[in-house]
């Protein structure tokens, strides 16, 4: 088995503010997530699923989020830690020419 699998969310790069959660997770769980050469955990502040985003740290509107090491988007209102980040919080940047 991976040592990977060990994980409940990754990052693609170190700089990512965001993590992918490989599984559907709950409200309160406890979320391993994998982050370059670091491992942290953080609870989930609302249900997430599976393959979607979770916030690392809390937002405040119009922090850039970034995943894959690029921005991706603004948050569109405050987003607390572990909680999902998806486009009802999320206003998305990529292809955007007149907001970067």
């Amino acid at each position: 088995m991976s040592a990977l699998a060990t994980f409940d969310a990754h990052c693609v790069t170190k700089e990512d503010n965001v993590a992918i959660v490989i599984r559907d997770v709950a409200a309160g769980e406890t979320v391993a997530v994998h982050q370059g050469s670091e491992n942290l955990k953080i609870t989930a502040a609302t249900a997430v699923p599976a393959g979607h985003k979770i916030a690392l740290h809390s937002f405040k509107q119009g922090d850039r989020v970034l995943k894959y090491g690029e921005v991706i988007g603004v948050a569109s209102n405050d987003i607390p830690a572990g909680t999902h980040v998806h486009d009802h919080n999320l206003e998305g940047l990529r292809g955007r020419g007149d907001k970067l």
